[in-house]
């Protein structure tokens, strides 16, 4: 009988274990083998420098990578067989308590032939040198991303998150894999074919009627969870992630079961299956609601069912009709309550774009680059809010380094009464934080749809300032909160202020011991694997095609792998302290690793050093988690 190892031989079947001694060879095919000799090695040269030119594909251009990797993801049949299950509840066939009371709205869309303005840089063909360089770094972060997936996958598969010091997992969110669905369409990009067939198979075993709290937020199942799905769909054209796609949007939507027909901020499985309807909060961050949009305007599109859309529609119209009605127009306050029967989302006092709000602005420009434009109110709540930020919320810190002079923070304004005068006057908290450096991007991003240069400016030096915080601290990463010193100037534009460093302000100036020059205190000195930073230089790279970018993005990828490695695991950990210099201490470390550290901040560092055709900005929107949604219908002008 013939085993297994048969099949694996040192020598031919039938020879004898003695081998016959090698012939002399004849003078004339010795004189042929070295003429042959010479003749490779001219051969290997060629090649050599052939190579360095570009190869194959400089000299004969094949499909682009966006083309191989599709092919390589999506074609036969996948690699893990499963079954799909539904949720134990159908939340798209509860009855709710309060129905819609008008007619369903449709996305809009634009007619046939539209075109729209194109969003990323012309890239020309790079030279073989760079083209190895930025190879050699994309393979350091995929090596890296691939570590994090395999902690996860070993230590914690199908919990929310990974904690990578005591290696074991934990739910922190509903228990339905967080890590898992917010990583699906990361596994996808960089290649991962056999490890995105599981976790799909994985995913079709999720019951969404089965959670590990009553109370599900909104927000995070929103932007991680749906976010996840639909990216991993529109990548993968797997119908599971659809369906899946479907259960949880009909449960999201079922938090729209109130008298007004406005989200709660957390949805209670409990009342959904009694039947009651959903009890609105008194008051929310404006982040909650204001984040649902572009995810459920996705899910309309895919499905063809209009009630998700027109859900937030009505939503997006209150944003609308009241951003001139705030205490600081154009933008809204952290907090406002859409509770009782007059929602109020105009009398607070606190403006920031940071935590609490920061999702809710990214969204306006966002939902209107996913629509090709076809909502006019959406570019009107993106130029108010750009344009109110720009006069209210900007400074230029005074910083002592004189080449990295013109870079811009964004701060907190708040409103405060004078009871002398009887009115209010803006006061600018010069603290900023992490969660803050989207903003760059933004503006980057709507420079390219209105086609303002003054936005792309703006977004380039908010984009500095954020890059310049985390060079300016030992590890190479920016606090998650910090206050800077303002430039003293009255001066009304921002881009025209002079701003020198003033070392009599500075040593007048109170402030924490152990910070660099020009960073007046941290309340928070942790680094949480958050990707805001890198989220703004990758929409500045693919937007300008300036090498600063990348060099930028190379930068912080060093300090972020060296700070943050996990050796119990090879998970990404957070960092306790970024102040501490790593030279003279040990970096400490906490045991979190969130979703977003393979969903967002090793996927947008990824993505800088991948060709611009992969997940290009001309076909795809992002969301607030970095999950990519097809834009379709319309045509990019040239």
């Amino acid at each position: 009988m013939r085993t297994a190892n048969t099949m694996f031989k040192d020598k031919p079947e039938g020879t004898g274990s003695q081998r016959p001694l090698p012939q002399r060879p004849h003078p004339a095919f010795s004189w042929f083998s070295r003429r042959s000799e010479r003749l490779l090695v001219i051969f290997t040269f060629f090649l050599v420098v052939f190579y360095m030119l570009g190869g194959f594909e400089g000299a004969f251009p094949g499909d682009p990578e966006s083309v191989r990797l599709e092919r390589h993801m999506n074609a036969g049949t996948t690699l893990y067989p499963y079954e799909t299950k539904k949720s134990s509840i159908d939340w798209g066939k509860v009855v709710p308590r309060y129905p819609p009371r008008q007619t369903l709205t449709q996305p809009p869309t634009v007619p046939a032939g539209s075109v729209r303005a194109q969003i990323q840089h012309r890239f020309k063909k790079e030279s073989a040198n760079d083209r190895k360089k930025r190879d050699r770094r994309r393979r350091a972060v995929r090596d890296l991303a691939i570590q994090s997936w395999s902690a996860y996958r070993k230590y914690a598969w199908k919990k929310d998150a990974l904690l990578p010091l005591s290696a074991t997992g934990k739910d922190q969110f509903s228990g339905w894999a967080a890590t898992l669905v917010d990583s699906l369409d990361t596994l996808w990009i960089i290649g991962l074919r056999e490890e995105f067939d599981e976790a799909v198979a994985a995913v079709a075993e999720i019951d969404f009627a089965n959670s590990s709290t009553p109370l599900i937020n909104i927000f995070e199942t929103n932007i991680r969870y749906l976010g996840g799905l639909l990216a991993a769909y529109d990548l993968s054209k797997r119908e599971v992630l659809l369906q899946k796609a479907t259960e949880l949007g009909d449960l999201i939507y079922a938090g729209f079961d109130t008298p007004t027909r406005m989200p709660v901020d957390n949805i209670n499985l409990l009342v959904i299956k009694s039947g009651e309807g959903q009890l609105i909060e008194p008051q929310v961050v404006s982040a909650s609601p204001g984040t649902l949009s572009l995810e459920l305007t996705r899910l309309s599109q895919l499905t063809g069912d209009p009630k998700y859309y027109s859900a937030i529609a009505r939503l997006n119209n209150l944003f609308h009709v009241n951003q001139n009605r705030t205490l600081l127009p154009g933008l809204f306050p952290m907090y406002i309550s859409l509770w009782g029967p007059k929602p109020d989302v105009t009398s607070g006092t606190a403006f920031t774009l940071g935590g609490g709000a920061d999702s809710m602005y990214e969204y306006f420009p966002k939902l209107s680059q996913l629509l090709n434009g076809a909502e006019p109110s959406l570019l009107s709540l993106t130029h108010n809010f750009l344009t109110s930020a720009s006069a209210n919320l900007f400074f230029r810190p005074m910083i002592p380094d004189p080449a990295s002079h013109d870079i811009l923070i964004s701060g907190t304004a708040n409103i405060l009464p004078n009871l002398d005068t009887k009115k209010t006057s803006i006061h600018l908290n010069p603290e900023t934080e992490h969660l803050t450096c989207f903003i760059g991007g933004t503006y980057a991003l709507t420079g390219r749809l209105v086609s303002s240069p003054e936005y792309l400016e703006t977004g380039a030096r908010l984009t500095r300032g954020c890059v310049y915080m985390y060079k300016s601290f030992p590890t190479g990463l920016m606090p998650e909160r910090l206050t800077m010193l303002p430039c003293p100037s009255n001066h009304p534009s921002l881009l025209a202020a002079s701003c020198q460093w003033n070392q009599t302000l500075w040593d007048e100036t109170e402030k924490q011991p152990g910070l660099p020059k020009g960073f007046v205190s941290s309340t928070d000195r942790r680094y949480i694997l958050r990707p805001e930073a890198i989220e703004s230089v990758f929409y500045m790279w693919r937007i300008t095609g300036e090498k600063e970018w990348q060099e930028a993005a190379w930068d912080m990828f060093l300090a972020v792998a060296n700070a943050t490695f996990a050796k119990e695991t090879g998970g990404g950990a957070s960092v306790k302290d970024v102040t501490i210099d790593p030279s003279m201490e040990e970096i400490q470390r906490d045991d979190e690793m969130e979703s977003f550290w393979i969903a967002e901040t090793l996927k947008y560092f990824y993505l800088v050093f991948s060709p611009p055709d992969l997940i290009s900005l001309d076909k795809y929107v992002l969301n607030t988690e970095a999950h990519p949604f097809l834009v379709t219908s319309a045509v990019i002008k040239v």
